[in-house]
């Protein structure tokens, strides 16, 4: 494969998967800036090898294991935690007669009480729809891990307050 065929190989890949990295970094705990930066530092260690992405055995579970070293690097480096801001970060939506809003803050404040571990395996799971071995594969820990870690996942959610507020106590 060529130069330019990597490069229109590597293109179509991020153009496609672009919204949902966005997203599953969201998700695992980063602003909407910090998770566009993110995944844009984990594309770009894609990138300088992306022969060796290209020719793995899933791309998807690839590009999603560098994604969480990435995230587990940026945590390592500096404090994440709330910062002071002149605006709120999100603003009901006046058409939002379901209540959206307040579905996403719920789920994000109970993702948000999870250790980093399970809620990687969450994001990963439910969100990216990834599969158990794809998982596995995207955090380099055994299968049966990947099972364990989402069942304590599921049973701290199903216990988590902000979740047990909504109304009926489901997700829509």
């Amino acid at each position: 494969m060529g130069d330019w065929d990597e490069d229109e190989d590597f293109t179509g890949y991020m153009s496609a998967r672009w919204p949902a990295l966005v997203r599953s970094a969201v998700l695992l705990g980063c602003t909407p800036q910090d998770a566009e930066d993110l995944v844009q530092t984990a594309l770009a260690r894609c990138y300088v090898s992306w022969s060796k992405v290209a020719n793995a055995d899933d791309r998807d579970a690839y590009v999603y294991r560098v994604l969480v070293n990435c995230h587990t690097d940026t945590r390592r480096r500096r404090w994440s935690g709330e910062r002071a801001s002149e605006h709120l970060p999100e603003q009901p939506d006046p058409r939002d007669s379901e209540g959206r809003v307040d579905v996403t803050d719920a789920v994000d404040r109970a993702l948000g009480a999870l250790s980093h571990p399970l809620r990687a395996v969450v994001v990963l799971r439910f969100y990216a729809h990834l599969s158990e071995e794809q998982t596995a594969t995207a955090l380099g820990i055994p299968r049966g891990t990947v099972k364990s870690r989402l069942s304590r996942a599921l049973a701290d959610l199903s216990a988590n307050k902000h979740l047990a507020d909504l109304p009926d106590g489901n997700l829509p």
